[in-house]
């Protein structure tokens, strides 16, 4: 299950850079995020539900990318990020 249009919209507000800013690289982390979180608790649920594990996996690796991508180009916008999703540690 995709998120809710207006989860969408509130987390592009709360990240974006600019006021029409949906699809910069803090904007895409901040989905995702929301998404492994969204699909980690419906596994706690349902632990043989396989294709679930698969796209949380796929999910997963695609925010690493994007955060791999955002650290290279700028440690400070990445150390802030990572710490306002609450990732990493």
């Amino acid at each position: 299950m995709a998120l809710k249009q207006e989860r969408k919209q509130e987390i592009m507000g709360e990240y974006q850079t600019h006021d029409t800013d949906t699809g910069s690289a803090e904007v895409q982390v901040a989905l995702l995020t929301a998404r492994v979180n969204q699909l980690s608790a419906h596994l706690k649920v349902h632990k043989q539900d396989y294709s679930c594990q698969r796209g949380l996996m796929r999910t997963i690796g695609r925010r690493k990318r994007l955060l791999a991508y955002i650290q290279k180009q700028d440690s400070e916008r990445y150390k802030s990020l990572i710490s306002r999703l609450g990732i990493r540690g």
